[in-house]
């Protein structure tokens, strides 16, 4: 294949790969209309590594495997250990997010959601790292957005669940941290086939405990179920890794970043959703900044500020929607 054939077929499962992960959220906001959140993720995430093993299994047929048996023991270890680390941050992320999809709309949701990718330079201060001044400026816009879309006019101000959303949006900006820690040290496939077993395990007994859902529950809730576990992980996963293998990070992240506008989008041809000027307006300002926070402004066409973390964030995207 030609390689400006490839970066166009690239381009496109980029795309496909955006719409998979927005319209998710129309997938888990209709899920709670017939089970509670921790069933929903319980399924949704074994569903999801259930969905990645023949992904792992095709692409070990492709790569000989020469490693000493110690050292496979050993890597095996730092796996596990991925695994749970990253499926832990994983599920509080997951678990909080889906708790608002109670209340929030889809494509609100979505907007919001993104803001992690802010979030990961905002957590790295702590461990000695300085802000750039696109994210500080990143960060107005973001602010600004955020009044716009979720400020109320009257009394209430901002609602209970969309400050919900914004910290699960932070607790996806660590987890992306906890991945970047291990990216290097083990197969990135593997770990995020792993770290959904850990959020489907944890999931079950809180499901057991606070959640009554019976079997035609499921049943029920079966098209976004599958949507948002199978087609959002092992599908979007799969594309977004040849998408991002042939086309460059900037391209990338504009492609991408349209998944919060698939969001919108869904959520008004599916479930009817609206949103106000205002809220349209904060919409704006919110994409504008999360492009923002992943450009050089110095040199656009070098691509990200920090591609290490973009490299990561196909599995945590994957793992988000």
């Amino acid at each position: 294949m030609a390689k400006d054939n490839k970066t166009v077929f690239a381009n496109l499962a980029l795309l496909i790969t955006a719409f998979l992960w927005g319209v998710s959220f129309v997938a888990q906001k209709a899920g709670m209309e017939y089970v509670g959140p921790f069933s929903f993720n319980c399924v949704r995430s074994f569903l999801g590594g259930l969905s990645l093993i023949p992904f792992i299994y095709i692409a070990k047929l492709f790569k000989e495997d020469h490693r000493p048996k110690r050292m496979k023991h050993l890597q095996h270890i730092l796996l596990a250990k991925a695994g749970i680390c990253c499926g832990a941050a994983l599920f509080t992320a997951m678990s909080i997010q889906q708790y608002s999809m109670l209340s929030a709309s889809a494509g609100k949701a979505g907007f919001i959601s993104s803001l992690y990718i802010i979030f990961v330079p905002i957590i790295s201060i702590c461990f000695g790292h300085k802000l750039s001044r696109n994210v500080k400026i990143s960060l107005i816009l973001a602010v600004i957005g955020l009044y716009l879309l979720c400020f109320k006019n009257n009394t209430s101000g901002f609602d209970y669940y969309d400050i919900l959303l914004l910290i699960s949006a932070f607790f996806y900006g660590v987890h992306i941290l906890v991945v970047n820690y291990f990216s290097k040290r083990v197969d990135a496939a593997k770990v995020s086939c792993l770290q959904f077993f850990v959020v489907g395990i944890l999931s079950l007994p809180l499901m057991i405990l606070f959640e009554t859902a019976h079997i035609q529950d499921f049943i029920n809730c079966a098209i976004p179920l599958f949507f948002a576990g199978i087609l959002t992980c092992g599908v979007a996963y799969t594309l977004q890794i040849f998408g991002q293998k042939y086309t460059t990070p900037v391209i990338a992240t504009l492609i991408l970043c349209l998944e919060s506008v698939f969001a919108v989008l869904g959520g008004a041809v599916i479930l009817h959703e609206t949103m106000t000027p205002k809220e349209i307006s904060g919409c704006i300002f919110m994409i504008s900044a999360v492009i923002l926070s992943q450009m050089q402004l110095h040199t656009f066409r070098k691509g990200f500020q920090q591609p290490s973390l973009q490299e990561e964030a196909q599995t945590e995207d994957s793992a988000r929607l």
